[in-house]
């Protein structure tokens, strides 16, 4: 899973103003805006579960006809980058699964906290 942050001027209830806020997505949906002025958070509900599972099945799913599009379009750096890959797949893998675990785990802290 991805998360991505920006920052954006919107009006805020409670300055009474247009000021700076920070804007928080997870894999492209909106999780969290937050006043940069006066800390105020508006959260939006989301099952990180879900969001983990439905993006492992996506990417599994479209695996082969990601693979057969690179194969196509350029054979021999397909071939040559092949074997590294491979053997680096599994790391990528753990990478992935652990930064994920960890974006699922402090979302259920933050919200036991509240």
């Amino acid at each position: 899973m991805k998360t991505s942050q920006m920052e954006a001027d919107l009006y805020c209830i409670h300055c009474k103003e247009e000021v700076l806020h920070e804007i928080t997505y997870v894999n492209d949906q909106l999780k969290s805006i937050e006043c940069i002025e006066c800390s105020h958070d508006l959260e939006f509900v989301m099952d990180l579960d879900q969001e983990f599972y439905e993006e492992t099945q996506k990417r599994i799913a479209t695996k082969p006809k990601r693979m057969t599009q690179e194969y196509r379009e350029d054979l021999s750096r397909f071939l040559f980058s092949l074997p590294v890959r491979v053997i680096s797949k599994p790391y990528r893998l753990f990478k992935d699964f652990k930064g994920s675990r960890h974006m699922i785990k402090d979302h259920k802290h933050d919200h036991k906290h509240r």
